[in-house]
């Protein structure tokens, strides 16, 4: 077990060459959670995770014998792009294993790290027991993503800083995959002021870590495909799982669609990127998981790396959900002028039509008309309503 010493060195090891990232306040998500809730900016930190604190820390702390082979990793995304960059800072040799379904962009971010990326397995625990294969056929140092003393304490810096940046803090809120991030940062908080609450945030997919808190041992669960691939872990670590059921005082999952709401909510109303895994402690306190009411709360933000195709279905399908965009699908007579009739009607009450087709043949569509398919910009789900029976009353039949 590592010691609150081992964090405060840590930091000292790291003070200069890791950032030390903004506690933002905001007024707009302390009104909806009811909490004043402040935003613990680790996206911001370099790379785009607070991941490479753990990883500078463990490959510093080695002897350069144990680097002379260089070093290896398993990761689904943010710990390969920190243990590179560290790589790249000490100048060794690094190769990292990566799902085959980890985002591009964060394969791409890694290799211009300059590290050697293998592709193998379609979760995390498959990637990581091939790196620990290619630990021992080459000899080379492996740095864990979470179960490892230096790598904890590395994580633990985040809490350090949260109780200098806001020392009257009383909740802070923190996803959980493997355990690191959290099982350092409570040692951090707990360790200096025991009153502060401690909570864990999992994605609904993959609760390994409340799982195993429930059965008192670490356990390998059953997954679904998450959007937060950064915490789909099937089974924590078991110094981390130690630690967690030590200074954690509870852990909560959110679901898929509200870390994708809380993401389009942090873009729309921060100007922030932020990852699945790095919204769901804001989608928790959002959404009302965790039972705190009037508490200076913190959500650690814990990443924002985000492939760029997604980002645009997050965005579309948050507007779907906030009734600003609809598709609507609608039987048009085939006759010239009825488009521009309909698109009047449109015009008239106030909607912008972003995309349109026409079809004409089809099993549904009948001799002298046309399946027309809308894309609509609207302002609320009201809007939507009154476009669907404005359209209605005048003898269109919708389809949403």
């Amino acid at each position: 077990m590592i010691s609150l010493d081992d964090i405060f060195v840590a930091r000292e090891k790291m003070r200069g060459m890791i950032h030390q990232t903004p506690l933002d306040f905001s007024k707009t998500f302390s009104s909806l959670a009811n909490n004043e809730v402040y935003l613990k900016l680790e996206n911001l930190q370099k790379t785009g995770s607070f991941k490479v604190r753990g990883s500078f820390n463990k490959m510093i702390s080695l002897k350069m014998g144990e680097l002379n082979k260089g070093v290896i990793a398993a990761s689904a995304g943010n710990h390969a792009q920190g243990v590179a960059f560290s790589s790249s800072l000490l100048g060794i040799p690094c190769t990292i294993v990566m799902p085959k379904g980890a985002p591009l962009s964060k394969i791409q971010a890694t290799r211009r790290y300059g590290a050697e990326v293998e592709l193998h397995g379609t979760v995390f625990d498959e990637a990581l027991d091939y790196a620990l294969e290619l630990k021992e056929q080459t000899g080379a140092a492996f740095v864990h993503p979470f179960d490892d003393q230096y790598v904890i304490a590395g994580q633990g810096t985040v809490g350090l800083e949260i109780l200098e940046q806001l020392p009257d803090v009383e909740a802070v809120v923190c996803p959980v995959g493997g355990g690191g991030l959290i099982a350092g940062l409570a040692m951090a908080i707990k360790e200096q002021k025991p009153d502060v609450k401690v909570y864990g945030v999992e994605a609904l997919a993959c609760p390994s870590m409340k799982q195993s808190l429930q059965a008192k041992k670490a356990l390998s669960i059953d997954s679904m495909p998450t959007m937060a691939d950064g915490i789909a872990v099937k089974k924590p670590g078991e110094l981390t799982f130690k630690m967690v059921q030590k200074y954690v005082d509870e852990v909560f999952c959110v679901d898929e669609m509200e870390i994708a709401r809380t993401m389009l909510m942090v873009l729309e109303r921060n100007k922030l990127l932020v990852e699945g895994s790095g919204a769901s402690s804001l989608a928790s306190l959002l959404y009302h998981k965790i039972p705190i009411v009037n508490k200076k709360t913190i959500a650690v933000i814990s990443g924002g790396n985000v492939d760029v195709s997604f980002i645009s279905r997050i965005i579309e399908r948050g507007m779907v959900e906030a009734g600003r965009f609809v598709h609507l699908s609608l039987s048009l007579k085939d006759k010239p002028g009825e488009l521009e009739k309909l698109l009047g009607i449109i015009t008239t009450l106030e909607a912008n039509v972003l995309n349109l087709s026409l079809e004409h043949i089809g099993e549904k569509i009948f001799p002298g008309y046309a399946l027309l398919n809308l894309s609509v910009e609207t302002k609320d789900h009201n809007h939507v309503e009154h476009i669907i029976q404005e359209l209605t009353k005048k003898g269109y039949e919708i389809q949403k």
